[in-house]
């Protein structure tokens, strides 16, 4: 299951689970459309490529919580 992170590593906008415009790497970490856009879909962290990121249905949420621990700023 995926940890659904919350938030974009690099400029700290929320990405609800329930929400699409998140993209993520084979890691899970987590950008916005604007900044992946910027990264040219390659993760600054691993070199992955980006991708869009499921949504989960917010009836979900309670059996399967989202991560609500964030990532900005991003630890370099």
């Amino acid at each position: 299951m995926l940890e659904m992170r919350p938030d974009c590593e690099t400029c700290g906008v929320l990405l609800p689970a329930e929400a699409p415009g998140a993209f993520i790497c084979s890691f899970e970490c987590t950008f916005c459309a604007e900044c992946a856009e910027d990264l040219d879909d390659r993760c600054p962290n691993c070199g992955g490529e980006l991708m869009d990121r499921p949504t989960r249905a917010k009836a979900l949420h309670a059996q399967y919580p989202p991560s609500t621990t964030r990532r900005y700023p991003r630890q370099a």
